[in-house]
């Protein structure tokens, strides 16, 4: 259930790690806010922030809150160790680059995907992001019905970004299956033959990128890929294997649930509040504001992990050096202290863009722009092209996958009447 703000339940009835709250985690949240807003998860020993105002100081302070922190080492403790010894002897190990690292290194990678992931790369790509949504609709719009997260907000990141890896529409499936070898070891807690094959996952995966990167300094193109192997910094060495191995990792974790989240929640919750969506077909100019809205409503990452570098006190919690630290955005994001009536779905709000789905601060995603496009792109397309659409059954109960981040859809049907001409 959504928070109503009367939640009579204890902070100890819930647990981060059960799927049901996983997956309706307002209630709890409304909990922490009022009375544990630095929560340590019994389970795993993470201290959880959850007021805004914390969130974003835990986020601006590299020097107390280090990046340098595996989270899987949190969830599957010594299980993630086996994981990682599996990809050092047949692949790469993970090495900390980019999210995991702090200034000044975090500086080095910073600047060189900022010249891949950047306005003009995506103003060039909006036509071809159009183009496959048009595409998917095709596909299924005859049939005035489709399960949604598979005929559409699971292609439409998926085809991006995995042409920008190489591989064509057909292979959607099998950079999906290494997707999910990317994010669980990291979010579910896994048995020792559950991590082992998840690592052989990542390991086909690898030895794939390997042979791309080799390729792509060879004969570099207009791809993601081409960008990073190519990309250089005055005075810096390019980047290792290892480097680009783990940098392809996170932008394919950042880049892609995330996403699919976005648009499956997005469109859930217009389904849930019809008079925001009759409000959003009248005025294609809100369509910004509800992409920012949905974006604080449902965050697509819940949250993620810091280390705390010294001893150091948030709203009078003492959190010990070396413990692990969670920000959780979602909760951040429906603090009422920053969000007027914050479990109000308002494709109006007025500072909704100040949400904090992106991270803020020096680790502000660096895919955002490509993201906040796909959705802009998708969900005007959507509107144009699908009239009166409405569930075809109920949601599954839990509705989302379970995960400590990242907040999937498991699956959602839906049936409309169609327009049959392209938008």
């Amino acid at each position: 259930m959504e928070a109503s703000g009367a939640v009579t339940a204890r902070v100890e009835d819930f647990s981060l790690m059960d799927p049901q709250v996983q997956s309706r985690p307002y209630d709890f949240y409304a909990l922490l806010h009022e009375h544990e807003p630095v929560y340590r998860m019994p389970e795993t020993g993470m201290y959880v922030v959850t007021r805004y105002a914390d969130v974003r100081a835990v986020l601006q302070d590299c020097e107390t809150f280090s990046n340098d922190v595996e989270l899987g080492f949190g969830v599957n403790g010594a299980g993630y160790q086996m994981y990682q010894d599996v990809l050092d002897q047949r692949g790469w190990r993970h090495v900390q680059t980019l999210q995991r690292t702090d200034p000044p290194r975090h500086g080095r990678y910073r600047k060189l995907l900022d010249q891949v992931f950047n306005v003009l790369r995506v103003q060039q790509l909006t036509p071809h992001i159009e183009e496959v949504a048009n595409d998917l609709i095709d596909g299924f719009i005859d049939q005035g019905e489709c399960e949604f997260v598979s005929a559409f907000a699971l292609p439409l990141p998926g085809i991006i970004i995995a042409e920008q890896l190489g591989l064509n529409r057909n292979e959607i499936a099998t950079f999906k299956a290494w997707c999910d070898a990317i994010i669980s070891p990291a979010s579910v807690a896994m048995s020792e033959a559950e991590l082992r094959a998840t690592a052989e996952v990542e390991l086909e995966m690898q030895h794939f990128l390997a042979a791309q990167f080799e390729d792509r300094r060879r004969n570099p193109g207009p791809d993601l890929i081409s960008g990073l192997v190519n990309a250089a910094v005055e005075g810096e060495e390019p980047l290792s294997m290892h480097e680009l191995q783990s940098l392809m990792e996170q932008l394919i974790a950042g880049g892609y649930d995330t996403t699919i989240s976005a648009l499956a929640n997005g469109l859930w919750l217009l389904l849930r509040h019809p008079e925001q969506m009759a409000k959003l077909r009248a005025d294609p100019a809100l369509l910004k504001g509800f992409v920012e809205e949905s974006l604080r409503y449902e965050s697509p990452v819940q949250g993620l992990v810091r280390r705390a570098t010294r001893p150091v006190e948030i709203a009078g919690v003492t959190i010990p050096k070396d413990a692990i630290v969670m920000v959780r955005y979602a909760a951040a994001n429906r603090d009422p202290a920053k969000f007027a009536c914050p479990h109000q779905f308002d494709i109006e709000r007025s500072n909704a863009a100040a949400h904090m789905a992106f991270g803020v601060g020096t680790h502000f995603c660096v895919g955002r722009l490509l993201a906040k496009q796909e959705l802009m792109t998708g969900f005007s397309i959507l509107l144009a092209r699908l009239g009166e659409i409405e569930l075809a059954r109920p949601v599954l109960d839990p509705p989302h996958h379970p995960s400590l981040i990242v907040h999937g859809m498991r699956e959602l049907h839906i049936r409309f009447s169609g327009r049959s001409a392209a938008a």
